[in-house]
């Protein structure tokens, strides 16, 4: 650099001397407009990254900390799931004790130990006379026969039938009166009327014929069935008539019959099934029992499905509560399948009334006139149940060949 370079540059340098007081404060604003633009620039990132994150963040810890359940909570959750557990194992237990019932023989299921054919004909001999007791526990008679009204009209001067055949002909006034007085005799001795015969199985057994041992271990299968859900309709006869000693002040007035095929004999009307000796059968699909079931179900790998009709006259106040004692729990006593454990006292609920149908009878009728019902309005009633056994409480003794038979065509 030569002298005119230098003094020109201490020139320069002593313009900033000159100004060297503004040189700070210049400095200074350069680098503060620097930094403020990029500042302001980061701090609204950071401002609406806070919003987004930290203020909404802590927003939902507040919230949550409002609800934070207390220290002990899953020991309290614990305790809801144990309770709800066995809840679900009571019902369990309590849907096989159902199933679980008194045999009529304890020689038969699922396989006799017994050879001799002897066995199936006291099977039969138990069931009807477990039968008759159950008309003795509904203290139940028979309206008078045409022969014993015969016996006591004949002892009458004025004693006349005249067209027709039996009592079915004309009476005199007076053969009439007495015709009356013996038929409401009968009405005041029992709480309703029944005879065994009105009940399926009775004539079965009284008539029973052995034709194979497969064939009669399956017979009393069946029949062991019926038994149980005949059962449960005397049981709601007599708990409905409870305290009535006469069919004029029963709510039910008269069993017409049980039947597992549809048709009663003595009811006015008549459903059809395929006839299976008139013992039960199990409903496999859909259709194939006596209605509709407006429940849906059918036999499957949990429960066996059995249809069944009943028939009664009763008055016209007592058909609601007819039904709710039919579909009510009941109590029955348990001492294992072999019949040797201690007695305990088990709870069922197994009917559900699938249809129902309500006529009007006349009294005039051949099916009604010897029969007295008092003064009530009374009506027949005709019921389509289901009956639920559950598999569980008693596929041990149920035999092979009744699996085999019924097993689900799911399977």
């Amino acid at each position: 650099m030569n002298i005119s370079g230098l003094k020109n540059f201490f020139k320069k340098l002593s313009f900033f001397k000159n100004y060297s007081a503004f040189l700070v404060p210049v400095i200074i604003f350069v680098v503060g407009v620097l930094v403020f633009i990029p500042t302001r620039l980061m701090s609204g990132k950071l401002r609406e990254r806070i919003v987004t994150e930290s203020v909404s963040k802590g927003r939902q810890v507040e919230s949550l900390s409002k609800s934070t359940v207390a220290r002990n909570q899953w020991q309290i959750e614990q305790e809801y799931q144990k309770a709800y557990e066995a809840d679900a194992n009571q019902t369990a237990l309590l849907a096989k004790q159902s199933t679980q019932r008194e045999l009529l023989s304890y020689k038969v299921f699922p396989e006799p130990k017994d050879t001799s054919t002897l066995i199936f004909q006291e099977f039969g001999k138990s069931y009807r006379g477990a039968v008759e007791e159950l008309i003795t526990l509904m203290n139940a008679r028979d309206c008078p026969s045409e022969s014993e009204l015969q016996r006591n009209l004949q002892s009458s001067p004025a004693f006349s039938l005249r067209g027709g055949r039996g009592l079915a002909g004309r009476l005199s006034e007076v053969d009439t009166a007495i015709t009356d007085v013996i038929c409401r005799e009968k009405a005041e001795s029992a709480s309703v009327y029944a005879t065994p015969r009105d009940l399926p199985g009775y004539e079965f057994w009284e008539e029973y014929q052995y034709i194979g041992r497969a064939t009669a271990i399956d017979d009393c299968w069946y029949w062991q069935l019926a038994y149980w859900i005949v059962e449960d309709v005397v049981y709601t006869i007599r708990d409905l008539n409870s305290g009535s000693n006469s069919v004029f002040t029963s709510p039910v007035k008269r069993l017409l019959g049980v039947s597992f095929v549809g048709g009663i004999a003595g009811s006015t009307t008549v459903k059809t099934s395929a006839s299976t000796g008139g013992r039960p059968e199990y409903v496999l699909v859909l259709g194939q029992g006596l209605a509709e079931p407006c429940t849906g179900r059918f036999t499957d790998d949990d429960i066996d499905i059995v249809h069944f009709n009943v028939a009664v006259v009763i008055s016209a106040k007592a058909i609601l509560p007819f039904m709710q004692q039919l579909c009510s729990a009941k109590e029955h006593k348990f001492r294992g399948f072999l019949g040797d454990e201690q007695e305990r006292i088990f709870k069922r609920n197994q009917i559900t009334v699938l249809e129902s149908d309500v006529i009007a009878i006349n009294r005039e009728s051949p099916n009604h006139l010897l029969y007295r019902y008092g003064e009530d309005a009374v009506v027949e009633l005709e019921l389509v149940c289901e009956y639920i056994f559950n598999k569980n409480g008693y596929d041990e003794i149920k035999p092979e060949s009744i699996k085999k038979a019924t097993k689900p065509a799911a399977e």
